[in-house]
């Protein structure tokens, strides 16, 4: 088996374990899960940066057409954020919900309320220095 597969089925078999023992306990914080899934394209390094990012968006605000070297999570905190993927239907992600960035796949996000603003954390696992993102041009 893999080392990073192995390693995150370590992960989560001691997160399944540590939720088991603290759910009947009263005072004990217990994590909610928000989302699983399994992806592709992870780096194989053999070491990996992790990187969380927060950002703002303003009514209206946008980011680069782009691309990732490797899945991104985009967590919304307020708002709702729109994700374009070329060749693929167009993304809402809600307040309190998660979405997996495809890596490679070209990419706009928006925030399209009228007056709403829109937050977001992002977790990037990627290759040491590795940029967060790539940006490119639209086709003709």
């Amino acid at each position: 088996m893999h080392p990073v597969v192995l390693r995150a089925s370590a992960s989560l078999f001691l997160l399944g374990c540590w939720l088991t023992a603290t759910a009947q306990q009263p005072g004990m914080a217990r994590p909610d899960l928000v989302l699983a899934q399994t992806v592709e394209q992870m780096p194989r390094g053999e070491r990996q940066q992790v990187r969380v990012l927060k950002a703002k968006f303003q009514p209206g605000d946008r980011t680069v057409f782009h691309s990732h070297r490797a899945p991104v999570t985009v967590y919304v905190l307020s708002g709702q954020f729109t994700l374009e993927l070329e060749g693929r239907p167009t993304v809402r992600v809600d307040a309190g919900t998660a979405y997996v960035e495809p890596a490679h796949v070209r990419m706009t996000g928006f925030n399209r309320s009228a007056t709403e603003p829109l937050e977001v954390v992002i977790f990037y696992v990627s290759d040491v220095d590795t940029p967060f993102l790539d940006p490119v041009s639209r086709a003709p």
